[in-house]
């Protein structure tokens, strides 16, 4: 699994791609920064969920177009073959090429952490909130990364794969917007399988075991479903 993740991460940071969706991904959150501390008039008494929450939108579009070559690259290149037939079991292939995208998600991350020590030295940062925000950021991540690379294993064109998985997610997004002209059991249960409405409980400075599971079940879900496609792949190729 170790040689995976190694070769992914590799191939990551040897192209353009990771610096590329950093660099966006950082130029989107200051623009959106700064406008917001434009209309605040300063950055005295600032709260920082809000930014999180509006760049969790802009990872519908970044995270499957960084996902979008792991399992279909693969394929197209006819090295899948190869990749099955060695010593490594598929359960280690995809949780290594897992942790390789979710390596570069979370040193996207990372690179936007300069906006809060901004606040904590010009002004006073809800610290709780920040750090609340920043754990459902990873958790929404790493179930959004687990949906890009289910989506990457069942088609050889990285084009679709990304198209696919844009698509996937908004549909996500607009369910959880027209939620709200629902009643009954109806929006129960959409808000119980929205990713945002879990989400926005951590921008909003509270942390729940429900929460946190509820990611967490995303994204093991996802994963084995990778490797049954795989598995049934194989097995259909003899």
């Amino acid at each position: 699994m170790l040689s995976i993740y190694k070769r992914e991460l590799r191939t990551y940071f040897y192209s353009p791609l990771a610096y590329i969706l950093s660099g966006i991904f950082v130029v989107v959150f200051a623009l959106n920064f700064l406008s917001q501390v434009i209309s605040e008039n300063g950055i005295s008494r600032f709260i920082f969920g809000g930014q999180l929450y509006f760049a969790s939108f802009f990872l519908v579009m970044l995270i499957p177009i960084l996902t979008m070559r792991t399992f279909a690259e693969e394929r197209r290149n006819g090295t899948e073959v190869l990749l099955m037939t060695s010593p490594v079991s598929v359960p280690q292939i995809v949780i290594g090429k897992y942790l390789a995208a979710l390596t570069v998600f979370l040193t996207m991350t990372a690179c936007s952490l300069i906006f809060p020590a901004i606040i904590m030295i010009k002004g006073d940062l809800f610290v709780s909130i920040a750090a609340s925000g920043y754990i459902g950021f990873i958790l929404l991540g790493m179930a959004f990364v687990a949906f890009g690379l289910f989506t990457s294993s069942i088609t050889e064109s990285q084009i679709i794969a990304a198209v696919l998985g844009c698509i996937s997610l908004f549909v996500l997004l607009i369910m959880d917007q027209v939620k709200g002209i629902t009643t009954g059991i109806i929006r129960t249960v959409l808000n119980s399988i929205s990713v945002y409405e879990h989400y926005k409980e951590f921008v909003q400075g509270m942390i729940s075991l429900q929460d946190v599971l509820f990611f967490l079940s995303v994204s093991a879900m996802f994963l084995a479903l990778i490797i049954l496609v795989i598995e049934k792949r194989r097995w259909s190729q003899g």
